[in-house]
């Protein structure tokens, strides 16, 4: 067979339109035509497959950004959710514990407006003799003085300790003092009024007289 090239493919075509090729002349240009054309095809073919890769490639890459993208805002929303939420968990305590203080201020001024009842109770039920304890009405005041005592101690108040106890200044107010033999001292010998705590706090500091 015959070797062609692409201007002679075209003479030889040119030259069997007019009748002046032999039969092997004209099948070898028919074969040269069609495998031009197989040529053309597969280099479409490859083509369109390099442009395809291209495509997915670019696809892929844009995905991969998108996804990025996404997983930073992720990150950002969570980390802002996790400050709100200690911030939040700060902003409770911080209400519960000013809730509690507000509670014991307002129980201590309270029970600051109760002790002069205390004191005039204890002062009245100290002045019965023992005959008059006997009677109705000292008995009836009685039984509201512990009543009275007993609803505070549910509160938490609780008197202060003084007598025999070395003088605390956080605790007791000297408005005396005194010499005695059989104390230590810095001794809180006498109390001439009872101070009370309510809690950790000190509602009122016993009145007291200290040895020296």
């Amino acid at each position: 067979m015959k070797d062609l090239s692409k201007e002679s493919m075209d003479q030889t075509i040119e030259e069997t339109q007019a009748g002046n090729l032999d039969e092997d002349t004209v099948q070898a240009a028919d074969d040269l035509e069609v495998a031009d054309a197989i040529f053309e095809e597969e280099t479409s073919a490859n083509a369109g497959e390099k442009q395809e890769k291209a495509t997915k490639s670019l696809f892929k890459n844009s995905k991969s950004k998108e996804l990025a993208a996404k997983d930073q805002k992720i990150e950002e929303l969570n980390d802002r959710l996790m400050r709100s939420m200690a911030e939040f968990d700060n902003f409770r305590k911080r209400t519960e514990k000013e809730k509690s203080t507000m509670y014991d201020m307002g129980i201590k001024s309270m029970i600051e407006k109760l002790l002069p009842i205390v004191d005039n109770f204890e002062r009245g039920l100290g002045t019965i003799t023992d005959k008059e304890k006997e009677s109705a009405f000292a008995q009836g005041i009685e039984l509201i003085y512990r009543q009275l005592i007993t609803a505070l101690d549910e509160i938490g108040l609780k008197p202060i300790d003084a007598v025999g106890k070395e003088f605390d200044p956080n605790l007791h107010n000297a408005v005396m003092h005194g010499e005695d033999e059989n104390l230590g001292e810095n001794t809180v010998s006498d109390e001439f009024q009872k101070g009370y705590m309510y809690r950790d706090m000190v509602v009122r500091h016993s009145m007291v007289k200290v040895v020296n």
